[in-house]
């Protein structure tokens, strides 16, 4: 898949609020400060397209990305971060569980977690929530350049266990330093805009 012409749509707080045209859509979660718009930047291939921040918890809405037309690239807030307000955090929720469970455009949902750290309760409820409602998703563990690869399979197979997934679940490294995992992510989002 080749994207050349990306672009940022719009920023909206409640699903009804999504932009047209209508087209398939491909969303990123995960705990604050694990990469998201890290990796978005790595696909588009555009350092600064999404908004990088040193602080956690700073994507608050969710952001629609354009794909060349095709399909639109969704971050979502990040979740666990502490800082946040109850309130803000039930604003978030009601925002993102519509959208999560009443979204014919969602193709596959990216769950985030971090290669070194490993997968946190929250990830772990978060997976098993998406599992009991029945939405798609795709394990990515970030910042894979801070482990060596020689231990990347044992890390792997702790993931899976912290997320209750089995040992056999194809869980993508990726790294936006060395590209790690980049050709993986777009052969999956471009087999689910062709099919």
């Amino acid at each position: 898949m080749k994207i050349k012409q990306p672009k940022f749509v719009k920023s909206i707080l409640h699903p009804a609020e999504k932009p047209v045209p209508v087209l398939p859509e491909f969303a990123f979660v995960g705990r604050s400060n694990v990469g998201k718009s890290s990796l978005i930047n790595t696909l588009v291939n555009i350092r600064h397209f999404a908004r990088v921040s040193k602080k956690p918890g700073k994507t608050r809405t969710i952001n629609f990305f354009n794909i060349d037309n095709r399909c639109y690239f969704v971050d979502l807030p990040g979740y666990g971060y502490a800082r946040a307000s109850r309130q803000e955090q039930r604003v978030w929720q009601k925002a993102i569980e519509p959208y999560l469970l009443k979204n014919p455009q969602l193709r596959l949902l990216f769950v985030l977690v971090d290669a070194k750290v490993g997968a946190k309760e929250s990830d772990r409820q978060l997976i098993t929530w998406l599992q009991y409602h029945g939405v798609p998703f795709q394990v990515i563990a970030t910042k894979a350049d801070q482990i060596s690869r020689s231990a990347r399979q044992k890390q792997q197979h702790s993931i899976c266990t912290q997320l209750n997934l089995p040992s056999s679940y194809p869980l993508i490294f990726f790294s936006a330093k060395d590209r790690t995992g980049r050709q993986e992510v777009l052969k999956i989002i471009e087999a689910e805009v062709t099919r």
